[in-house]
C-alpha cells in the first residue's frame, strides 16, 4: 500500500487532483491510500505517509517541512504547477512514485 499525502493552503484545492490520481491508481492496479491536508495538518499527517507532495502556492513551505520529513524519513517535493493546474492525476501519481522508489 502506498501513502501519499498532498498538504496545500487549505486542504480543499487539492481535492479534485487526489480524486483524480486515485482513479489512476486504481485503473493502473495500485493499492494507494492518497489524501490531502491544509499545511498545518501535515506535519503529524506525514507521520503516517510514504511521500509529501506540496501544492505549488506552498512551495515557501519545503524547507520547513523538509525538517520534518527527514525525521520520518519520507521524500518530498513541490508538485509541478503544470501537471497541478491542468489537474494531472496520472504526471501527479508517476512522481509519487518516482520518489517513493529513489
Amino acid at each position: 500500500m502506498k501513502r501519499i499525502l498532498l498538504a496545500c493552503s487549505s486542504g480543499m484545492s487539492t481535492s479534485l487532483l487526489v480524486s483524480k490520481m486515485k482513479e489512476v491508481a486504481e485503473v493502473r492496479g495500485i493499492e494507494a491510500e492518497i489524501w490531502a491536508v491544509a499545511q498545518d495538518k501535515a506535519p503529524t499527517e506525514m507521520e503516517h505517509a510514504d511521500v509529501l507532495l506540496i501544492g505549488p502556492q506552498m512551495r515557501f513551505m519545503k524547507k520547513k517541512f523538509t525538517a520534518v520529513a527527514e525525521k520520518v524519513g519520507i521524500p518530498i517535493e513541490v508538485i509541478d504547477p503544470v501537471a497541478y493546474g491542468r489537474i494531472d492525476g496520472e504526471a501527479v501519481l508517476n512522481k509519487a512514485l518516482q520518489l517513493m522508489d529513489k
